[in-house]
């Protein structure tokens, strides 16, 4: 047995517990409301390839029916702890689609829709992979005769959060259009072994976990305290804020999939004039596309939506589990005037920030699970199906910085996809990538209607920043 097979063979030993914020994601699954995160990436085809490139990609994928390796081989154990298993099947895991003619984006985003309801088994490790062809129709005017092929991966939220699927991505892919893989994303380790000991999470002692929560308990009820003090600051936010509105209904086990590509530069520069970050900006055009959205339904309520941001607390280089925390932010779609509606938003996200930033992550995670306490028994007991702690849940993954290849085919393009439940039927997450921004919409579409009318709304309001005079001004 060599080093990598025997350093394999330690990773597949281990056992991990399932963490509570893991074990709620359980909890709170059912049939129309599965737990799994997802992202649909587009690759371009090498002009020098050959005609059946993504066939023989998907006879290599299939071959010898590679076993998975950490996380893609874990299985959950009587919702206790997570353990290994060599019970692959890739008839279940790895599905081969070629969308019908006429290609078009409609299709493939219609069938990521239908894939992305569907509840993953819990026999199995909890992932899938979908390579998807017949998207031509996808060329762009800069590239009218490229070719594309598609990658659909969707993997369990107690596994990974935003951060963790990231890594995933670039580390299952090369930075080299020369290299040669012959190995599925699902056996990424044995590509490179040096990955094995940075995939897996350290190793936590019960003694240590003691000792950290025990400290975190003044740290915690400090910043509790200050809450109050923080009250009538323009930006701050409580759990008992949110309005009642469209976006939190129960939903139907229907989805409709939307995404959109934008410059990364368009972000960067209206956030470098008004002194906020790209994150602030995100949030704003996110929060004047649900203004108009439910202005045209009649539906905007009176108060701000709030929506719950995540915040990365991962301090190793693993990727697995959930380290994150929300913070609360008022997206101020109860004012009109554009420049006070991102003052708002950038304050609201400092407060939040900052709090987080005088925490260690233990603190952190403690903190949220007493100020979120009531909105976690409402999502397990839907004790309280009209109110709910905030309206949306908005998402902002920092992508990878440099070109990805799989055998030579360039990532073009990474949507995500994201969870709903009953109570939230809306969920907007994007991501960085090279010099681009890609958004991925997750939404009931019986709940919410003319969802479609999103992507352009999200356009209109980014346009709308852009002309500002703060802007219009830097043009000229």
């Amino acid at each position: 047995m060599n080093n990598a097979d025997q350093k394999v063979k330690v990773a597949r030993g281990r056992m991990r517990l399932v963490s509570l914020v893991e074990q709620l994601f359980f909890l709170i699954e059912k049939q129309k409301q599965p737990m799994h995160v997802g992202g649909l990436f587009l690759f371009d085809i090498p002009a020098s390839a050959k005609p059946d490139f993504v066939s023989d990609l998907v006879r290599q994928m299939r071959k010898g029916n590679t076993p998975p390796t950490f996380p893609f081989n874990q299985v959950l154990h009587n919702l206790t702890f997570w353990k290994t298993t060599n019970n692959f099947d890739i008839h279940y895991h790895f599905h081969h689609t070629a969308l019908p003619k006429p290609y078009s984006s409609k299709a493939l985003l219609s069938y990521v829709s239908d894939v992305h309801a569907n509840m993953l088994d819990k026999d199995y490790p909890l992932w899938e992979c979908h390579i998807i062809e017949g998207i031509e129709g996808l060329a762009t005017d800069d590239k009218p005769d490229a070719k594309y092929f598609a990658l659909y991966f969707k993997i369990h939220h107690s596994l990974v959060d935003g951060v963790a699927a990231m890594r995933l991505v670039e580390r299952s892919l090369s930075s080299s259009p020369t290299e040669v893989m012959t190995l599925p994303p699902w056996a990424l380790l044995r590509r490179d072994e040096s990955n094995l000991e940075k995939i897996v999470p350290p190793k936590r002692t019960f003694g240590g976990i003691v000792k950290e929560q025990i400290g975190s308990i003044k740290p915690v009820f400090g910043e509790l305290k200050n809450d109050i003090k923080e009250r009538d600051e323009v930006g701050y936010v409580s759990t008992l804020q949110a309005p009642a509105s469209l976006l939190n209904q129960r939903i139907s086990n229907t989805r409709t999939f939307l995404a959109n590509t934008y410059a990364l530069s368009r972000f960067q520069k209206i956030a470098e004039r008004l002194q906020v970050t790209t994150n602030d900006v995100a949030l704003a055009i996110c929060s004047g596309a649900l203004r108009s959205y439910l202005l045209q339904l009649q539906q905007l309520p009176k108060e701000s939506l709030i929506a719950f941001v995540p915040v990365s607390l991962r301090k190793d280089d693993s990727v697995s589990g959930n380290q994150t925390s929300l913070v609360l932010c008022n997206l101020a779609t109860d004012i009109t005037d554009l420049k006070e509606r991102m003052n708002t938003i950038h304050a609201s996200m400092t407060i939040g920030k900052d709090k987080f930033g005088r925490m260690a992550q233990a603190q952190v995670i403690n903190y949220s699970a007493i100020s979120y306490a009531w909105e976690g028994v409402n999502l397990l007991t839907n004790a309280y199906p009209k109110k709910q702690a905030f309206n949306i849940l908005i998402s902002n993954v920092p992508g990878p910085k440099e070109t990805l290849y799989w055998n030579g085919a360039a990532l073009t393009a990474l949507y995500p996809a994201s969870v709903i439940f009953n109570g939230q039927a809306l969920n907007i997450t994007l991501t960085s990538y090279l010099d681009k921004m890609h958004f991925g919409i997750i939404g009931c579409s019986r709940t919410l209607p003319n969802l479609e009318q999103l992507p352009d709304l999200i356009e209109a309001e980014l346009t709308k920043l852009e002309a500002l005079p703060e802007l219009t001004e830097l043009n000229h």
